[in-house]
């Protein structure tokens, strides 16, 4: 068997596997644009009405879409600012700085990781409400943001340890200050991890659910998430055609981001630059 034929075969394969999700979305693409017939899987006339939320207000209760897709990227972009920034810093110290009990330091990051959102959501509530932040998007950004530090840290850490030393140690030698070789020599040596960790941090904040659900319930600090969770609600009377246009409309900035940083996205595995 040839090299195209196995790279044929595998291609076959994958898209076997993958076509139930394709089909999937393809009906939910239709579903969203068409009113099907009652009974049928054969989608009827367009109809733009499920999409009648980017125009006008589904409830006078709610705030419109533009407001809480907002407050969606508000909340996904700052908290991939902190995260990246953070962790920038940190994972440097962790990778330089011979520190007393880092290799405890560094499990402990593994673990705080390991935590799901829900064990702490409890904890967090009587911190965020002793601190006046209950229920403001400030209050979950610095959560989530709080959450995903430790794998940022981690990741960031790996891309440090793959820079080398001389690097450094030529430019302290120079007589720059250590902040100075940080800045222009090393991080650089480490841009595709940081532009990675942001994507992913972005994209983590963007399909949040569970703390803007809890932690934020007003109808002012709404996101996509919550806001879809309310058009639902409702089982009695739920309009799953209107749910589906705003799953669309929700997820399109995902694909996006997917399609055009995928190669950047895939750095995360690969380490830093060497050289």
């Amino acid at each position: 068997m040839t090299a195209n034929s196995r790279i044929w075969h595998l291609v076959l394969i994958l898209a076997i596997f993958s076509a139930p999700l394709v089909i999937m979305y393809v009906y939910q693409v239709i579903d969203s644009i068409a009113q099907p017939d009652p009974g049928s899987l054969v989608p009827g006339a367009i109809d733009l009405s499920n999409w009648r939320f980017l125009w006008e207000r589904i409830d006078t209760g709610r705030p419109s879409i533009w407001v809480v897709t907002f407050n969606t990227f508000l909340f996904a972009s700052t908290t991939a600012f902190l995260v990246t920034s953070l962790s920038a810093t940190a994972g440097y110290a962790l990778s330089r700085l011979n520190m007393p009990g880092r290799p405890y330091f560094l499990g402990g990051l593994i673990i705080l990781h390991a935590f799901p959102t829900i064990t702490l959501i409890i904890a967090i509530f009587i911190i965020l409400q002793f601190l006046g932040l209950f229920d403001t998007l400030l209050g979950i950004i610095l959560v989530k943001a709080a959450l995903e530090l430790p794998f940022g840290v981690w990741i960031l850490k790996g891309f440090y340890d793959t820079v080398p030393w001389e690097i450094e140690m030529a430019g302290v030698q120079d007589g720059a200050s250590r902040l100075r070789v940080w800045w222009e020599l090393v991080l650089p040596q480490v841009k595709p991890g940081l532009f990675a960790l942001l994507i992913i941090s972005f994209l983590s904040g963007w399909s949040e659910f569970v703390l803007p659900l809890v932690l934020a319930p007003g109808s002012s600090t709404q996101v996509l998430a919550t806001f879809m969770n309310a058009v639902i609600q409702d089982d009695a009377t739920a309009d799953f055609g209107l749910f589906k246009a705003i799953g669309m409309f929700y997820s399109i900035p995902v694909i996006v981001i997917y399609l055009v940083f995928q190669k950047q996205l895939m750095n995360i595995y690969g380490g830093g630059t060497k050289g």
